[in-house]
């Protein structure tokens, strides 16, 4: 049987920042049609992996690959043209701004008026209706603006947005960290349904609670290493949480807490006087 060729794929991938080594030897494999989640605490190096694979930085070391063949990335529009798209925490909607005007940003739909070019209203905010409309999210106004709707529906737009404009690759930084639970369930919806129209979604998360119910596959990140990677059927929720929580560091504390809880408490001495200490006045 053919062995199966990930869509996108990073090799021995190190990254320096003069002397800091943000990653090391970090090598990860993602498929059309699954969802990856990337794991691991702040500091663990998803954002240098990410922006790395979104064009953003170029890699100290090691190599970058899509649809298996080596490319270098000298910015985010060549990683866009090429159907990687990043959906970062900001969202980079404009609040004031319409929902149709937000969806069509850099991409306006131009109609012709003989030589006159002008800006296709009506399509956008048809297309803006249909498109948000098979991804679940029903607006009763596209004139409304993007900052009054919540964090979840804002989510869902952006998502919608990049699916529309051809992504092959969506990667997801953080949807869900602000979110409560029904508007975190509403994004993990929007990114089930992605990874059924054939993209390869990477989820970024601290949280295994929410890439466990989604993720087919998970690369858990510490320090800019890979300390774990297993497909879905490879692991608990178990493990994976413990691996998330520090495993053999998380054990570690747990028995010096609890030596530390039979240790006598030693002697404390008498609080000093206020009014000694700072004199009769």
């Amino acid at each position: 049987m053919a062995t199966r060729q990930p869509l996108l794929e990073v090799r021995n991938v190190s990254k320096m920042f003069g002397s800091v080594l943000a990653l090391s030897n970090v090598s990860a494999k993602f498929y059309a049609g699954e969802v990856t989640c990337l794991l691991g605490d702040n500091g663990a190096g998803k954002s240098t992996l990410i922006k790395i694979l979104s064009g953003v930085y170029q890699p100290t070391e090691g190599d970058y690959l899509f649809e298996g063949k080596k490319v270098v990335l000298n910015s985010p529009r060549e990683a866009l043209a090429m159907g990687i798209a990043t959906v970062y925490q900001d969202l980079s909607l404009i609040p004031l701004m319409s929902v149709w005007r937000n969806f069509f940003l850099g991409a306006e739909p131009e109609r012709r008026f003989g030589p006159i070019k002008g800006y296709d209203i009506g399509f956008a905010k048809q297309t803006v209706r249909e498109v948000l409309g098979h991804m679940g999210i029903f607006i009763r106004d596209p004139d409304q603006p993007v900052g009054t709707m919540s964090g979840g529906e804002r989510q869902s737009i952006a998502i919608s947005r990049a699916i529309y404009f051809g992504a092959k690759v969506l990667i997801l930084d953080e949807p869900t960290a602000a979110l409560g639970v029904k508007q975190a369930g509403m994004v993990l919806h929007h990114i089930v349904r992605a990874k059924q129209r054939g993209l390869a979604v990477i989820f970024i998360t601290h949280n295994p609670n929410h890439a466990w119910p989604v993720g087919d596959h998970f690369i858990i990140l510490r320090r800019g290493r890979v300390l774990g990677d297993c497909r879905r059927e490879e692991i608990t929720q178990a493990d994976l949480m413990n691996l998330m929580a520090g495993g053999e560091d998380l054990v570690k504390l747990q028995e010096e807490l609890a030596a530390l809880l039979e240790e006598p408490l030693e002697a404390v001495g008498e609080a000093p006087n206020v009014q000694e200490a700072g004199g009769a006045g």
